[in-house]
C-alpha cells in the first residue's frame, strides 16, 4: 500500500488543490501552544506525516550517511504529504473553531512530531511544515533511537507511525497506537469535520470475544455474547483516544453545538446487532462514552461504508480489513493488537 490526498490520487502525492480547500489553521500570528498535560497529545512520525518513501529508499540502499547527505542538500524542497496529513490539517480546523468557542482553555489538539531522524533533518521538516503552514511546534528527533521512550513524557494520546516495531512497543507501555501505510489513492475527505472510525473488538474493546470466536466458531460467540450482554467488555487499545475526542466533543455540545460539532465518531464493525451487538452498545455506555454512528455489518465487508463515512482516518486490528480500507481511498491503520495477531503475516 502507499498513501496521499484528493479523489484520486497516485502514489506520486496528493493534489494539493483539494488539501488547500482545509480552513486556514495556521493564522499569521501563530497561537501559543497548550502545555501538554492540557491538551490532546497526537504523536506523528515524519515519515507518515510527510511522504519521504524516496529518502527511505535512500537511507536502505546506500546508509545513513548519504541519507543525510541527500537531506541537507535538499532541505529547502519541502516533503509532499503524507498518510497522516489530511488527519492533522483536521485536527488544526477543530482547533481554531475551539479557540473561538473557548479562548482561553488549553483542551485542543497538539500535534509532536516522533521521528529517529538526525537533527540535520530538522531542517528540512521545519521547512516542510511552514510551506504548508501546518502549526507544528513541538518535536522529537532522536538521532536513530526510538523515540517510544518520550511519548508518555508528552502526554501521547495517540500515536502513528509507519515502524510496526515502534507502533506495538507503544501499545505495550499502554499508548495508543497504530502503523499507517503509504497508500496508491486516498479519497478527499471532509474539510469542515474531523471523523474518526474505529473497529469494535481488539480496538475499542478488548479481544475477549474475538478470543471465544476464533476458539470456538460463530455459534459459541453469539452464546457467549448473549450470555455476557450485561458485562461489559474490557478496554481495548484506542479506548483513551474516544475518551479524549469525547471530552473534546462535550466542549462543543456545551454551546449548543451537538448536531453541528466538527468532531464525529464512528463505530464499523463486523459483529451483527441483534446477535452481538447489543454488549458493544451497553459497554460503551458503561464506560459513560458516546459514539455518533454504529455500524454493525454482520460480517459484510466495511469498504463501502468508509467510502460512504470518508473518515480522516480508520482504526482496524485485521489488515484483511485495513487493505480493503485502502483499496477504496481510506486511511487506514492497523492496530497489532489482540488474538487476530497470532495468525497475521508480520
Amino acid at each position: 500500500m502507499s498513501q496521499n490526498n484528493g479523489d484520486t490520487l497516485t502514489a506520486r502525492g496528493p493534489d494539493l488543490t483539494s488539501i488547500s480547500k482545509l480552513k486556514p489553521s495556521t493564522p499569521t500570528r501563530k497561537p501559543k501552544p497548550p502545555k501538554p498535560e492540557n491538551a490532546i497529545t497526537i504523536g506523528v512520525s515524519a515519515r507518515v506525516l510527510f511522504n519521504m518513501e524516496k529518502e527511505q529508499q535512500i537511507y536502505e540502499q546506500q546508509g545513513l550517511e548519504d541519507y543525510i547527505k541527500y537531506q541537507v542538500e535538499h532541505e529547502t524542497q519541502p516533503f509532499s504529504p503524507g498518510p497522516a496529513f489530511s488527519f492533522v490539517k483536521a485536527l488544526e480546523a477543530v482547533n481554531t473553531q475551539l479557540r473561538e468557542l473557548y479562548p482561553d482553555s488549553e483542551e485542543l489538539f497538539d500535534v509532536v512530531l516522533m521521528t529517529n531522524n538526525h537533527a540535520y533533518v530538522g531542517l528540512r521538516l521545519i521547512n516542510t511544515i511552514n510551506h504548508h503552514q501546518l502549526f507544528i511546534e513541538r518535536f522529537c528527533m532522536t538521532g536513530g533511537n526510538s523515540p517510544i521512550g518520550y511519548l508518555k513524557a508528552y502526554h501521547t494520546n495517540l500515536y502513528l507511525s509507519s515502524d510496526p516495531d515502534k507502533v506495538r512497543e507503544a501499545l505495550e507501555e499502554g499508548i495508543a497506537a497504530a502503523t499507517m501505510f503509504t497508500q496508491e489513492k486516498i479519497t478527499e475527505v471532509s474539510d469542515t469535520q474531523l471523523r474518526v472510525a474505529f473497529d469494535g473488538d481488539a480496538v475499542l474493546f478488548s479481544d475477549e470475544s474475538e478470543r471465544i470466536y476464533k476458539a470456538h466458531g460463530l455459534d459459541k460467540f453469539f452464546e457467549h455474547e448473549k450470555a455476557h450482554e450485561n458485562k461489559p467488555l474490557d478496554h481495548g487499545p484506542l479506548k483513551c483516544f474516544l475518551e479524549a475526542l469525547g471530552k473534546l466533543q462535550k466542549k462543543f455540545y456545551g454551546k449548543g453545538q451537538r448536531m453541528d460539532c466538527p468532531i464525529r465518531t464512528y463505530l464499523v464493525t463486523a459483529r451483527s446487532a441483534a446477535s452481538s451487538g447489543t454488549r458493544a452498545l451497553k459497554t460503551l455506555r458503561s464506560w459513560g462514552l458516546e459514539i455518533d454512528e454504529a455500524l454493525f455489518l454482520a460480517g459484510a465487508p466495511k469498504g463501502p461504508m468508509l467510502e460512504k463515512i470518508r473518515p480522516h482516518i480508520f482504526f482496524d486490528d485485521q489488515m484483511f480489513h485495513v487493505e480493503g480500507a485502502a483499496e477504496i481511498g481510506t486511511v487506514a491503520c492497523h492496530v497489532p493488537y489482540g488474538i487476530s495477531q497470532a495468525s497475521a503475516p508480520k
